[in-house]
């Protein structure tokens, strides 16, 4: 199951981050890095170095959520800018990515048969 679609933006942080970090952590950089409330109907979403797993910290209701997937054989595909600005993102655009498709060569990767 994914994160509730009922959310106004998505965030990509721009550079890979230790997955050590769980939700105080994420969140502390997405109120020094970002400079947005954590508390907003925002995903935050976070990429580790390897870029085969993704968290992504959302605040619902009551509390933070912390939802993660890892891949077994493919990489998340991530922009090749490399600023430090936060990357906006659709819903649609976060499954798309979710998925394996490549957002910036607009094609998708191969997938994993079990």
């Amino acid at each position: 199951m994914r994160p509730d679609a009922k959310v106004e933006k998505v965030y990509l942080y721009p550079k890979p981050v230790d997955f050590r970090k769980s939700i105080d952590g994420l969140a502390a950089l997405v109120e020094l890095d970002i400079k947005v409330a954590v508390f907003d109907p925002v995903l935050f979403v976070f990429l580790n170095r390897p870029r085969n797993r993704v968290k992504i910290l959302y605040w619902e209701r009551n509390g933070f959520c912390l939802w993660l997937k890892r891949l077994e054989s493919e990489r998340f595909k991530t922009s090749p800018d490399c600023s430090d600005e936060a990357i906006v993102l659709t819903v649609q655009e976060l499954n798309w990515l979710l998925d394996g498709f490549d957002l910036w060569r607009n094609c998708a990767t191969v997938r994993i048969k079990f």
